[in-house]
């Protein structure tokens, strides 16, 4: 299983928007980075997002871009800041175990995720970047790549 865990993109702040929607410069930095997946040529057999608004809006651009339906995005609580990795693996379970999966969420769960999973690596997530885990075991992976939104965006 490849798992693909992306922080979603610049949102406003909670005094300028009580449901921190994503910003023009979040909605655009969404858009960059989704036309560098499409040119990494990734496709996915599965989006998972949180229910908070700046991660659910940070998908559906994604997917836009990579033609993945948006009526397929699983929206899940188990993405949710506060929640623990292992309730994310409970879930993670259910797929097949050589699907391509998109995670769109929020710090710092997808920190200890990344961690529980690489057994106490350290990343630093950035807004709309892109980090590659290959899956080697139900609570194990491998660093295939970490990307921060500005690689994503490069053109060729």
């Amino acid at each position: 299983m490849r798992l693909y865990l992306m922080q979603h993109a610049v949102a406003y702040s909670t005094e300028e928007n009580s449901e921190r929607a994503l910003s023009p410069a979040g909605v655009e930095q969404a858009k960059q980075s989704a036309q560098g997946i499409r040119r990494l040529g990734l496709e996915f057999d599965l989006i998972m997002t949180s229910s908070k608004r700046r991660a659910k809006q940070t998908a559906a651009l994604v997917a836009e871009e990579v033609r993945y339906p948006y009526s397929d995005i699983l929206t899940t609580e188990a993405l949710m800041p506060d929640r623990s990795p292992e309730e994310f693996l409970e879930l993670l379970q259910k797929e097949s175990t050589d699907s391509r999966i998109l995670v769109v969420g929020h710090l710092p769960q997808l920190a200890h995720l990344a961690a529980t999973l690489t057994q106490g690596g350290d990343l630093i997530f950035e807004n709309a970047g892109l980090t590659c885990l290959e899956m080697s075991g139900p609570k194990t992976a491998r660093l295939e790549f970490h990307l921060q939104a500005t690689h994503l965006s490069m053109q060729t």
